[in-house]
């Protein structure tokens, strides 16, 4: 991105339609390699309040860029801890097996795959046009062992697969309270991405209900949560037989449940 400051009249445009880090997003556009009609056009879809990565095309998630595509949940900089946590639960082992669970753009898995050599990602989601985002991300890091599965939670994963670690965004807004999104989620991602059902837990139930069927002996869950949320998650894992650990990260305004397997796999 260029250190020249961005066009004060577009800050104050996009300011006025109400984006928060105005000047960032000015200087993203600034940066797009087209003419000056086509940039124009893409302000202007902005101010509409479409999300910026939509307009761009990518999103930026731990050091990569996220190809996104319409109705696809875009990652967020928060979920940059379950990497870390995977991340960390993956050095303790050898030739690892890693889920992405609900993948969406695959943002999680291509994040793991690309700071743990060798890892073996699986990648499933319900959503068609996540799967065809989320298999271009992962063909993007141009390294063999990435599959990317179409179906509901575990249900595509081949039988009797063992998971080293299984990561799982899945939705946790309670059905209630998705009027309340902000317009870039609520009226440009699929609800399925965002909506857990009556308290938010309900495909969080379902993941951790399932989970020990795949993960192997010591392999870890990593499910990101509301902070509210958070001890409920952590008791349906023990409910599971997990060694559940809560896990905040304030500069990221992140929370994230792990779920360790002890023992023989159920």
């Amino acid at each position: 991105m260029s250190s020249t400051p961005p066009d004060p009249g577009l800050v104050a445009r996009l300011r006025a339609a109400g984006c928060v880090f105005a000047e960032d997003e000015a200087a993203l556009l600034e940066a797009e390699p087209v003419s000056e009609q086509e940039r124009e056009a893409m302000v202007v879809r902005r101010v509409a309040g479409e999300p910026l990565e939509l307009i761009l095309g990518w999103a930026e998630f731990c050091g990569l860029r996220i190809r996104v595509a319409p109705g696809v949940f875009v990652p967020r900089q928060r979920s940059a801890l379950m990497v870390e946590l995977a991340c960390q639960a993956a050095e303790r082992g050898t030739a690892v097996r890693v889920l992405d669970l609900g993948c969406g753009t695959g943002a999680l898995g291509a994040a793991v795959a690309a700071r743990v050599p060798g890892a073996e990602i699986w990648a499933t989601d319900i959503d068609p046009a996540a799967v065809a985002c989320a298999q271009t991300n992962l063909d993007n890091l141009d390294q063999r062992n990435r599959r990317v599965l179409l179906g509901d939670l575990y249900a595509p994963l081949p039988h009797g697969l063992e998971l080293d670690v299984i990561l799982a965004n899945a939705p946790y807004v309670p059905s209630s309270e998705i009027g309340t999104m902000p317009p870039e989620a609520r009226d440009h991602e699929h609800h399925v991405a965002l909506d857990g059902g009556a308290d938010g837990l309900d495909v969080q139930r379902r993941v951790i209900e399932q989970a020990p069927k795949h993960l192997a002996p010591g392999g870890v869950l990593v499910i990101e949560a509301g902070q509210e949320q958070a001890p409920v998650t952590a008791s349906l894992m023990r409910e599971q037989g997990l060694v559940a650990e809560i896990h905040h990260d304030e500069e990221l305004y992140a929370t994230a449940v792990t779920g360790i397997a002890v023992g023989i796999p159920g």
